[in-house]
């Protein structure tokens, strides 16, 4: 078998390396205007790398579906629209890379690339996902016009792909045989419930099911496994990756109440929050779990998770530190940042996944506000 970490069409068994609870790291002072100077550098590095046709790729050209998606909503949630700010054309520019590749039947990207056409659900979740957060602040009425015909389709598509049991796999249900994954049902889910919070019509029922499916993975020590088995989710097969991924679908569909929810968040404590930075795919695992960890703040951990311990548990201020300080000391000369451990989907995804988590704070998208 080939290493899990070189493509994204094994991003959910990287996801499932066993790991040992390292000791929880205290976290150190973090200095503001080194992240900042560090976003700044980041954001730069992104303009230089976009290509001419409007997209970004990793090494080889690979992914640019996907690439794209990540890139746009960095530079999103720097501030700029396709209108307005610093990356408003390299914004522009992405918005009509996917309106001039978006397949007949609502697929985006470009399945005819090697290294998506075997894995395309990737880039079309991640794509609708930037797009939604375009669609939602458009103002000029002949863009908003286009972004709702492609949305409506690309969800159309994705609606059309899902599997029995509720969840997505590389390819649609139809294409695959009906196997599915959390990874890409986590991407397929947060772009979904984004349309929709965007004002694009989505069938309740699709999410719905969504959310099930995530909840029959789930083993008794809360965390997912790889794939759906009828014989149940079984305790040791549990995947940290995809189960912060789900911690962050579950915010983006408003479960904090739900007792899986918590679960989740447990189970990630030890798998994730207290591994922080040791567990060789933490861009993944840390593109959502980061999302979570902001959303439940320094208190809210303690008042929905876990009321009867002693202390919060977990704060955002806490992982800010632990994360921003990681990215400070990881940021290549060029401005970017390099993926960890051996996982090879290359520097757009790893700088993307860094300022998206540095930039929740200015709360400049709708979709990763409190």
């Amino acid at each position: 078998m080939p290493s899990a970490f070189r493509t994204l069409a094994l991003v959910g068994l990287a996801a499932c390396v066993p790991l040992a609870v390292a000791q929880e790291k205290k976290p150190q002072v973090i200095d503001q205007k080194r992240v900042d100077d560090s976003i700044a550098r980041g954001l730069e590095y992104l303009r230089k790398t976009q290509n001419a046709d409007g997209s970004w790729a990793s090494q080889g050209g690979m992914y640019p579906t996907t690439m794209t998606g990540m890139a746009g909503l960095a530079l999103l949630m720097e501030g700029s629209t396709c209108r307005e700010g610093k990356y408003a054309e390299q914004i522009s520019k992405a918005v009509d890379w996917y309106l001039k590749r978006s397949q007949p039947n609502g697929l985006l990207g470009t399945p005819q690339n090697p290294t998506e056409g075997s894995r395309y659900t990737y880039g079309h979740g991640y794509g609708m996902l930037f797009l939604a957060c375009v669609y939602g602040e458009e103002e000029d009425p002949a863009t908003r016009k286009k972004l709702e015909t492609l949305l409506k389709k690309a969800v159309d598509f994705s609606c059309k792909a899902v599997t029995k049991h509720g969840g997505w796999g590389y390819v649609s249900a139809a294409e695959g045989g009906g196997f599915d994954e959390g990874s890409t049902t986590v991407t397929q889910l947060q772009a979904l419930r984004a349309a929709r919070n965007a004002g694009i019509p989505v069938p309740k029922e699709t999410i719905d099911n969504a959310i099930k499916y995530l909840k029959m993975c789930t083993t008794p020590r809360g965390g997912l496994i790889y794939n759906y088995s009828p014989g149940g989710a079984q305790a040791g097969s549990e995947c940290p990756g995809i189960t912060a991924a789900a911690t962050a679908s579950a915010c983006s569909t408003g479960m904090y109440k739900d007792k899986y929810f918590g679960m989740w968040v447990k189970y990630c404590k030890d798998s994730v929050y207290r591994n922080f930075g040791t567990n060789g795919h933490d861009e993944y695992s840390n593109l959502y779990f980061g999302q979570t960890m902001y959303m439940l703040g320094d208190d809210r951990y303690q008042s929905l998770i876990d009321p009867e311990s002693k202390d919060a548990g977990m704060k955002w201020s806490d992982y800010k530190k632990m994360a921003f300080n990681n990215f400070l000391r990881m940021q290549s000369a060029d401005g970017g940042w390099q993926p960890s451990g051996q996982w090879g989907v290359g520097p757009i995804f790893a700088t993307a996944t860094a300022l998206i988590l540095m930039q929740q704070e200015k709360e400049q998208v709708p979709f990763f506000q409190r």
